[in-house]
C-alpha cells in the first residue's frame, strides 16, 4: 500500500511541475523574454528542459526521502555490492563449515557405533569377569577348606616325623650299600650285563594260569642256578626279582597266545656281585624256523693265497649266516648278537677245507636239526667246487 501511495504522490507532483513549467514557458514565449542572450524560442526550450530536470530531481528527492532502499540504491550501491560479496563469501564459508560439520557428524556417528560395540564388548567382558570372580570366590572358599585340611594333615605329619627320621637312617645304610656297589662297578665286578640272558625256555600254548605260572617258575629257577654257576656260589635260595605288573602282563600274554612262547629272563641292569637279581621278562612267539638239512645261506668264494684270506672268508660267511637266520626269526643273543654256536675245531676244519681248493668254491650252511626261534642254531657246512667237480 505504501508503494501505491508513493506512485500517486510522484504522479501528482510531476503533473504539477509540468503544468508550472508549461505556464512558465508560455509566458516567457509571449513576453519574448530571453535568458543568457538566447532567442525567445530557445529560451522556452531551456525552460522546458529545466522543468524536466526539476521533475526528475524532485522525483528522486521524494523517493530518496520516502524510501531507505532508494537511498541505498542511489548512494550505497558500492557498499551494498561489497556487503553482498562479503555475505556470499560468508555463505560459502558457512556452506563449507556445514559440509565439514556433516562429515564430522558422520565420523562421530561411526565412532558412536564403534563405541557402542566396544561398550557391548566391555559389558560382555564384565559379565565374564563377574563369572570369573564368582568362580575365584568359590575356589577361595575351597582353598580355605583345603587349608584347614592341610593344617590337620600337618598335625599328622608331625607325628610321622620320627618315622621319617628312622627312614633317613635306613636310607643312609642303603646309600652306603650303593657306594659299595658303585665301587664294584668301577672295579668291573659285574656278574651280568644289562640285557644279558639269565635263563630262557619255551612255554606251550593253551595252558591254564597255574600251568603258565609253574612254567615261569621253572625258568626262574633255571636262572637262579645259572646265576649260582656264574658266581661260583650257591644262591639257589635267592629268588629272581621281577616287577609285579610286568610278571602279570607276561602271564596274561602267554595264556592268550595261540602259539608257543619263548620266555627270556634278562638282566634289568648291570648286576653286581652281592646285589639281588633284578630281571625283566621278554616274550617272543615260537615256531620252527629251520628244518633239519634246510639251506640257510650259500656264497661263492675265490680263494686267494692261504691262511688269513681263508679265515676271513669263513668269518664273513658266518656273519652272513647269522644275519640270514636273525632276519628269518631266530632270536639273537642280546649281548653278542649271535644265533648259533660253532666249535673251534669245526671252524678251523672249515678253513682247511676251503684252503684245499684252488678254484672258485661254493660254501653252504645247512641247519643240523630242526631249530625253533629260541635256538641255538647248529650248522652243517658243505664246500663244493663251483664247477661241480
Amino acid at each position: 500500500m505504501y508503494g501505491v501511495t508513493l506512485i500517486l504522490v510522484l504522479a501528482v507532483v510531476g503533473g504539477v511541475i509540468a503544468v508550472i513549467g508549461d505556464r512558465l514557458g508560455t509566458r516567457i514565449g509571449k513576453k519574448k523574454l530571453t535568458l543568457f542572450g538566447l532567442r525567445p524560442r530557445h529560451t522556452a526550450v531551456v525552460v522546458t528542459i529545466f522543468t524536466g530536470v526539476c521533475i526528475t530531481m524532485v522525483t528522486f528527492g521524494i523517493l530518496a526521502a520516502a524510501s531507505e532502499n532508494v537511498r541505498t540504491a542511489l548512494f550505497g550501491m558500492d557498499r551494498l555490492n561489497a556487503m553482498i560479496a562479503d555475505t556470499r563469501a560468508a555463505l560459502d564459508a558457512t556452506a563449507s563449515a556445514l559440509t565439514s560439520a556433516e562429515d564430522a557428524k558422520q565420523q562421530a556417528d561411526a565412532e558412536l557405533v564403534k563405541s557402542e560395540e566396544e561398550i557391548a564388548g566391555l559389558r560382555s567382558e564384565q559379565d565374564d569377569l563377574r563369572a570369573e570372580s564368582d568362580r575365584l570366590s568359590a575356589g577361595n572358599r575351597a582353598l580355605m577348606m583345603e587349608k584347614e585340611g592341610l593344617i590337620s594333615l600337618n598335625g599328622r605329619l608331625s607325628g610321622e616325623n620320627a618315622k621319617l627320621l628312622t627312614d633317613i637312617d635306613e636310607l643312609g645304610v642303603r646309600a652306603n650299600v650303593l657306594r659299595e656297589n658303585i665301587v664294584n662297578l668301577r672295579e668291573g665286578n659285574i656278574v651280568y650285563q644289562a640285557g644279558e640272558i639269565i635263563a630262557s625256555g619255551t612255554i606251550p600254548a593253551g595252558l591254564t594260569r597255574d600251568e603258565v605260572e609253574r612254567g615261569l617258575e621253572g625258568i626262574a629257577q633255571l636262572g637262579t642256578r645259572n646265576a649260582s654257576t656264574r658266581l661260583g656260589e650257591n644262591h639257589t635260595d635267592q629268588d629272581i626279582w621281577i616287577y609285579g605288573p610286568e610278571y602279570e602282563s607276561a602271564v596274561q600274554t602267554i595264556m592268550h597266545s595261540p602259539v608257543d612262547m619263548v620266555v627270556r629272563i634278562v638282566a634289568a641292569g648291570n648286576l653286581v656281585r652281592g646285589d639281588e637279581i633284578r630281571a625283566t621278562i621278554q616274550l617272543y612267539p615260537n615256531r620252527i624256523i629251520y628244518r633239519g638239512g634246510e639251506l640257510i645261506a650259500a656264497r661263492v668264494y675265490a680263494p686267494e693265497g692261504q691262511g688269513p684270506a681263508a679265515e676271513q672268508a669263513v668269518v664273513s660267511f658266518l656273519r652272513d649266516v647269522n644275519e640270514a637266520a636273525s632276519a628269518k626269526g631266530i632270536l639273537p643273543d642280546p649281548i653278542r648278537g649271535t644265533v648259533g654256536v660253532i666249535e673251534g675245531a669245526e671252524f678251523y676244519g672249515l678253513v682247511q677245507e676251503l684252503m684245499a681248493h684252488t678254484g672258485n668254491v661254493v660254501l653252504s650252511a645247512y641247519a643240523a636239526a630242526d631249530t625253533d626261534a629260541m635256538g641255538p642254531l647248529r650248522l652243517r657246512f658243505k664246500v663244493e667246487s663251483e664247477s661241480g667237480s
